[in-house]
Formats: C-alpha cells, structure tokens, sequence
C-alpha cells in the first residue's frame, strides 16, 4: 500500500496572487500526476475525504466559520466530477449545494449578487457553488447583451465590469470579517480536452443529456472566455479569498488538488471541539447519575 500522506501537493503552486496578470496560457491545463495507478489514486482521495469529513465535523461543532467552496471552469471541465468526490465523505446535514444556471425574473430585478447572497453558507456549514456570481463578469461579459435582461440603469459598458470587481472583492471581504472563508477553484480545461469530453457525451448514451447545440457554439468564443477569465481571476484573487488554476485536464489528478487545497484552507481555522465549562460538566453529571439510575 502506498502511503498516502506522503503525497505533497502545495496549494501555492495554483494560486493566483494578489493584482498578478494573468496569462492562461502560462498556466497548465495538465501536470504530472501525483499518483501512478487508479488505485493509488483511489487511495490518496479515500485518504484526504476522511480528513475532510473530521474537519467538516469539527467545524459544525465548533460553529464559528462558515467555509464557501466556488467552483468556475468551461463547459465539461469537471465541476460536477469534483464536487462529487471530493466531497463525498462529508455529512450531508453540514453541506449545502447549489447550482447557479440562468437567473429567473424575480433574481433579475435585484442586484448580481443577491440571489447568490441569499444561498450563502451558515457558520458551521459548508457551502458549495458550482457556478456562481462570478458568471456575472464571465458569461454576461462575453454576451454583454444579456445586460439588456437586468433592468440596469444605463451604465458604461467597460466600466461596468471594473465595478463589479469591486463588488465581489467588496463582498467578499466583508464576508471574511463575519466568519466565510471562500475557496474559489478555477477547472483550467484546455480546448482539445473539452472537444474529447464532448465526443464521449455523443458516444455514451446515458451522457447525451449533458451535450447540446448550445454547448457547441460557445466553442466559438473560448478566446473571449479566456480574457474574461484572465481579467477575472486578476481583479478578484486576493490575500483572504484566492483563487486557485487548477488543472483539469487529468480529474483524477484535479480532484486531489481541489481536495488538498480544502484541506489546507481548514487546517488554517485551526478548529477544535468547543470546551466544556464547569456548569456543563456539572449538568452531564447531573444527567449520567439520573441515565443510571
């Protein structure tokens, strides 16, 4: 058996620094895995969901953050993949999942962010967001048309994205000094990869639901999502919530570098069990000699 501890993965060789400019190109769709058989894959994964699972545990006893997992990538890039396994030890009554697709009419007459506000984690919790806010400076960017949709008063075009930066960053800042830490994980999937994934959704029959026309087109703008994704990720990584370019050529590779980043975020709250003062103690004693009688 190969020991799985031993596998080090540092989470600041994906993350995105401060103002840096980012050029995607620079960055690696693939990197050299860190295991060497689907077994020793398996293991490794097993090995950092039952760490996640403790922390998770220690974190809804201990009940003062809340930690927000944002996942961001390019159609097919594994998002669903990820949060399936990377999560799939932790206790479903401490995690909340949500999907952000096309805003509905009354999530349309309020800002960008309130329909994502009204789903953020509570202390204790984790929350999850495949998709987000950020499909506001992304998708709405590359068909700025879908601004016509938001009721907005007229703005700038270009100064538009510049304010939304500042909204998120504003927001999310605010939420670091009430307790949520964000992790925001970027699926960086290279064009041909993506064209590969597609092919297999037509080849399976019980993937088909996940391919259609529309999905197709939006190849016809990679260019644009790369430079609004480059813009992004430079406006909005910062030193309490960081996005991390995460390779996702390889998903098994992806998903133990997503699952070693969670983990790093966690250690970092430094979380134990809340201390049991001398009026509780004194109550569960009361409570054991009455069990007993």
């Amino acid at each position: 058996m190969t020991d799985a501890k031993k596998i080090l993965i540092d989470p600041e060789d994906f993350r995105v620094s401060p103002g840096k400019k980012v050029k995607l190109k620079d960055w690696p769709t693939c990197v050299k895995p860190v295991y060497n058989t689907k077994e020793q894959y398996k293991e490794i994964l097993d090995n950092h969901v039952a760490k996640m699972s403790s922390c998770q545990e220690l974190l809804y006893a201990c009940s003062r953050y809340a930690l927000l997992l944002i996942f961001q990538g390019m159609d097919s890039a594994g998002k669903d993949g990820a949060i399936r396994h990377v999560m799939s030890g932790i206790n479903p009554q401490g995690c909340q999942v949500f999907g952000f697709k096309q805003p509905s009419a009354e999530e349309l007459k309020h800002d960008f962010l309130w329909r994502s506000n009204c789903r953020l984690p509570e202390r204790g919790m984790i929350g999850i967001f495949n998709r987000s806010y950020y499909e506001e400076v992304l998708v709405v960017r590359v068909h700025p048309e879908l601004l016509k949709n938001e009721g907005l008063p007229d703005v700038h075009k270009k100064a538009i994205w510049k304010e939304r930066y500042r909204s998120i960053v504003d927001s999310e800042e605010h939420l670091y000094r009430n307790g949520t830490r964000i992790v925001k994980i970027f699926l960086h999937l290279s064009k041909e990869e993506q064209r590969q994934r597609f092919l297999s959704r037509i080849d399976e029959a019980d993937k088909n639901w996940k391919l259609s026309v529309a999905d197709i087109r939006e190849r016809e703008f990679w260019k644009d999502y790369q430079d609004a994704y480059e813009d992004c990720l430079r406006a909005t990584s910062t030193r309490h919530s960081p996005w991390y370019v995460v390779p996702a050529d390889d998903k098994e590779n992806a998903r133990i570098i997503v699952s070693r980043i969670v983990l790093n975020r966690l250690a970092e709250l430094k979380l134990s069990y809340p201390r049991t003062t001398a009026a509780q103690r004194a109550d569960l004693l009361s409570v054991r000699k009455l069990l007993e009688k």
